[in-house]
């Protein structure tokens, strides 16, 4: 452990996944922010990458200090006042993705400053950062250390009038048919379907094996709202609708979420981008739900214009920073 020398709190770096007791801590932390802000600070994948008892040393990082009253005794303390995830490319730490969230209880007394300069100088300034939410603190630390904004992710919701209102039926091509994921079975050939439909995509496109069956394992999973587009003739995929619940949480109501839509090559241009969003978004109004959201690329037109004459409006924001 070494103290920063210009702040108070000093920093704890783990490398390779945290013990189950760090784990925990980093839940309670990530859940009481989004309960302040309404934004998850951890993405799912880094959720993921810090469950994996597997986790490379080299490509995933923690950074962590303790709440004030717990800095006497670092070895059984668990309450943090902060933390920073950073998730790296193998052999290239500098070239990672960080995320970094502050305890409400412990905000704007310099933890997140603190934070960022042991990543900082851990690694330089090669690093890339999520902010959820883009919240003004963010914002300024990103400024403090020389970051600039270079991709927006929107969170995009179904209006309660979109929502309440009959959807068109989806019109699928001649040929395909919609059907739910079978376990054992579709788990291949939806990977090489998504590695087609998102091969430009800096996560998605890259999704492996293990992160497929990652999120298989997880409580919400439900094959039932995975639903694949085939063609008859010969069980081809050619695209798939994986839907989300995100159950109630605090003051935060049942959700469905549009988890990711996509359409191989072979097929785009027929529609059935469309025509899977909306079997999907019924799904989860048959499934009584009544929120849906979507995370969509800001300058993705296509997509963007597709959610907006279905319904849906911009919500909330994701930014990405990189250094100047």
């Amino acid at each position: 452990m070494s103290e920063n020398p210009l702040t108070r709190w000093p920093i704890l770096t783990t490398r390779g996944a945290p013990d189950q007791a760090a784990l925990r801590g980093i839940r309670e932390l990530a859940d009481a922010a989004a309960e302040a802000d309404g934004n998850p600070p951890l993405s799912e994948q880094t959720l993921v990458d810090l469950r994996s008892p597997d986790a490379d040393p080299d490509q995933l990082r923690v950074y962590s200090t303790l709440a004030l009253e717990e800095h006497s005794d670092p070895s059984t303390a668990q309450a943090l006042a902060g933390v920073a995830v950073l998730s790296s490319p193998p052999g290239d730490p500098g070239a990672g993705v960080l995320e970094l969230v502050v305890h409400p209880n412990y905000r704007n007394q310099g933890v997140g400053t603190a934070l960022a300069r042991a990543v900082q100088e851990d690694t330089g300034r090669g690093v890339k950062a999520w902010s959820h939410g883009n919240h003004e603190a963010a914002v300024e630390l990103a400024a403090r250390f020389g970051y600039r904004p270079v991709r927006e992710l929107w969170r995009m919701r179904l209006s309660h009038e979109a929502l309440e209102k009959d959807l068109p039926a989806p019109a699928l091509p001649e040929g395909v048919v919609i059907r739910a994921f079978e376990p054992g079975r579709d788990e291949d050939a939806w990977l090489q379907a998504n590695a087609a439909a998102f091969a430009h995509h800096p996560e998605q496109g890259a999704m492996t094996r293990a992160d497929l069956e990652a999120r298989m394992a997880e409580d919400w999973f439900d094959p039932a709202g995975f639903l694949l587009a085939v063609r008859e003739s010969d069980g081809a995929l050619l695209g798939f609708h994986w839907t989300k619940v995100h159950p109630r949480s605090g003051s935060h109501p049942a959700m469905g979420e549009v988890y990711v839509v996509g359409v191989t090559p072979e097929a785009q241009g027929l529609g059935l981008g469309k025509a899977l969003t909306l079997a999907g978004i019924e799904h989860l109004r048959q499934a009584g739900l009544r929120a849906v959201m979507l995370y969509v690329d800001a300058d993705n037109a296509p997509a963007v214009a597709l959610y907006r004459r279905l319904g849906f409006v911009r919500w909330d924001v994701d930014v990405m920073y990189a250094a100047e």
